[in-house]
């Protein structure tokens, strides 16, 4: 489990964790998907009062008309836009598999062609997976445990026990280090293993069900593969009671720990650190952050104590479950059964050409991304959002020095922060280079696991150099948005800048409700309680007076219980903790977008903001606008995990919770107080 420092937008940075699928050969050919609109009428249900339940009243007819695609889990705006730039991104790929223009389709093109090439993958069956198992089979003696380790994930695309990476050194955020970190389990999350409930007990059951299928289609015996099935759990399970929650990963004075690296021999003396660290692609390194001390404690233990045969085991099933959804449709059939099918409801397997982009994008997104921007992202679209955030600045800094419980003090140090901010919008200024990545046209597992190993060289080279701060974490393509604490940058990927986010036909309620909104989402990220934690230039650094520590505490605390108590499915409430910095993000973007706006109108001179369109004011057509964003149909399994691992509410949440909190809405509305949507006490930070 790897959780991301960046925030986003809307998706999971670091995504649910569950296999991808492909699907069989027998997908129907893609259709183009309509383009999604801005500001829809026709989603709106009138029928609702939109002081009692806003998010109905926005998305009511939207969401008794737009039921979940049997392949699918959720069904919202995002996948709108999401599945329409897929579309655009099929065509691109499917050109250069076909017919080349150039060096760089050439490569792609061959990634997608073989991903596609479903019929030479039922040929091969298990085959294109046997070298890995076979070097597995090889290992003979635990002193070789962490050479194996080394190789499995430099090489092979393979993680097993624990993370290695390069990251930013949160004291000093110019420095890049290497971090080693917790990892080695497949379920979403810890408590998937730790939890005693039925619903739990029954995932467990199910998943020890799936391992074992997974070894007999690999060749073992039923005693074999039920033998194997049960040291893969007992060593998952044993992994997962030492790694951290969720919530105290998002802490980060609780996930970095710079120390000598014979602190790792220390922790964990049964694995030989020493060979492994020189066996990676890594500079050497004396000193690194041991980001979960603990969970290599736990990691020890079960090296030790286990046999040798029930950790490899164990290695053979990462390397097995890891290969799956990309071999014969036997393994990719019973990877989607349990991961989709059983975990989240997914009803049917996602056609090949939607998994096979998505891995492309993956595998090569900078690649990609450059002929995707020339056709799809003009330069007047980057020019008029540059425009927009230079705007949504001002709005920030005004509700910076207009707030009533921060001192001056406090004020000078975030203001001094927002005016650092960095911003990087639609696509790099510099392409990645993928001259050294090897791909071939019949090889689809060989050309992910190169894929991978390109991305891990090309990662731990980072370490003891400069931090590159031009660098994206997310590709073109990519229908979301992120702020990195440690850059202290905002980022909006050309593919969240069309409708529904951003529309330049529509007037300005609606982009600043849509994607203005999502810019000060991105901004107050910045200052949640974890980005709060970080000064302007990007270290872990206590900046705030006690008292407005304390009192930005108190209205935070608010948020956790307000969103703790919301329940998106029968029995599950969301966890406000997990949850908290994007809904701060979510209540401070509507604020700051909001006086945006009502700048912009009040430029336009008298009149400008009673102004109808459609029926509907601007502050109005604002609000809808936001609401519009979150409209979303989700199956119940999905919701459920998603409570678990996802720290981003779900659409009714986003909605109805921060417009509760926003007095502005139930003026717009004509709300009483006391209205569900207009509460005496509201939660308010910025």
């Amino acid at each position: 489990m790897h959780i991301s420092r960046i925030a986003c937008a809307f998706l999971f940075c670091g995504g649910i964790a569950m296999a991808q699928t492909a699907a069989k050969p027998s997908d129907t050919v893609p259709v183009e998907p309509k383009a999604p609109v801005s500001f829809d009428l026709t989603a709106i249900d009138k029928t609702v009062d939109p002081c009692v339940d806003f998010y109905q009243y926005a998305c009511g007819n939207w969401r008794k008309n737009n039921p979940i695609p049997e392949d699918q889990v959720r069904w919202g705006r995002f996948n709108e836009l999401g599945e329409r730039d897929r579309y655009l991104l099929y065509q691109d790929l499917t050109q250069a598999a076909n017919d080349p223009k150039t060096p760089l389709q050439v490569k792609y093109g061959n990634f997608y062609a073989a991903c596609m090439n479903s019929d030479l993958a039922d040929q091969l069956g298990e085959k294109p997976v046997e070298p890995v198992l076979a070097k597995i089979d090889a290992l003979n003696d635990k002193h070789d445990l962490a050479a194996l380790v080394a190789q499995l994930a430099d090489q092979d695309g393979t993680a097993t026990f624990f993370r290695f990476r390069s990251e930013q050194d949160e004291k000093d955020a110019t420095k890049q280090i290497a971090s080693v970190f917790q990892g080695g389990i497949s379920l979403p999350d810890r408590d998937y293993y730790l939890e005693d409930n039925d619903r739990m007990k029954t995932i467990r059951s199910q998943y020890k069900e799936y391992v074992t299928a997974l070894f007999k289609l690999a060749g073992d015996s039923d005693d074999k593969a039920a033998q194997e099935a049960d040291a893969v759990l007992t060593i998952e399970t044993a992994l997962a009671k030492g790694s951290l929650p969720r919530v105290e990963l998002r802490d980060p004075d609780k996930r970095y720990h710079l120390l000598p690296v014979s602190d790792l021999s220390t922790l964990a003396p049964d694995f030989n650190w020493s060979t492994y660290l020189s066996d990676t692609p890594a500079p050497a390194v004396t000193t690194l952050n041991i980001a979960t001390p603990d969970f290599f404690k736990a990691m020890n233990d079960v090296i030790a104590g286990q046999s040798l045969d029930n950790i490899k085991s164990y290695l053979r099933f990462h390397a097995l479950n890891g290969a799956a959804p990309w071999l014969s449709s036997n393994f990719v059939d019973l990877n989607f059964g349990f991961f989709q099918k059983t975990l989240t409801g997914q009803a049917v397997e996602t056609p090949r050409w939607k998994r096979c982009t998505a891995l492309t994008d993956r595998a090569m997104g900078e690649a990609v991304g450059q002929d995707w921007v020339k056709q799809n992202f003009p330069p007047q679209a980057k020019a008029s959002m540059e425009k927009l955030v230079t705007e949504m600045e001002k709005a920030l800094n005004e509700d910076i020095q207009s707030l009533p419980w921060m001192t001056p003090e406090t004020k000078a140090q975030a203001e001094a922060k927002l005016a650092a901010f960095r911003k990087k919008i639609g696509y790099p200024d510099k392409w990645r280079d993928y001259s050294k990545l090897e791909v071939k046209r019949d090889d689809l597992l060989g050309n992910i696991q190169r894929a991978a190993a390109f991305e891990t060289a090309r990662d731990l080279h980072k370490i003891g150099k400069p931090v590159d701060e031009k660098e994206w974490g997310m590709t073109p393509p990519t229908v979301n948005a992120y702020y990195d604490p440690s850059n202290n940058d905002i980022n909006f990927p050309a593919g969240i800048l069309q409708p529904p986010f951003y529309d330049y036909t529509k007037d300005p309620a609606v982009n600043f409700g849509a994607i203005g909104v999502v810019i000060g989402h991105e901004m107050t990220h910045g200052f949640d309680d974890e980005g709060s934690k970080y000064d302007a230039q990007g270290n872990v650094k206590n900046w705030w007076t006690p008292a407005d520590k304390a009192a930005f505490d108190e209205r935070t605390g608010c948020e956790v219980k307000e969103y703790g108590n919301f329940e998106p499915v029968p029995g599950q409430k969301l966890n406000g903790k997990l949850t908290l910095g994007e809904n701060t993000a979510d209540n401070g973007g509507l604020r700051i977008a909001y006086r945006a706006l009502e700048s912009v109108l009040a430029s336009e001179g008298p009149g400008a903001e009673t102004k109808e369109i459609d029926g509907y004011t601007p502050a109005q057509r604002y609000f809808i606008s936001f609401a519009q964003v979150w409209c979303e149909n989700t199956r119940d399994q999905y919701a459920r995990v998603a409570a678990h691992v996802d720290p981003h509410s779900p659409g009714r949440f986003r909605a109805n919770g921060a417009v509760q909190n926003f007095d502005e809405f139930g003026k717009a509305f004509g709300c009483k107080k006391g209205d569900p949507m207009m509460p005496v006490d509201p939660c308010v930070v910025w």
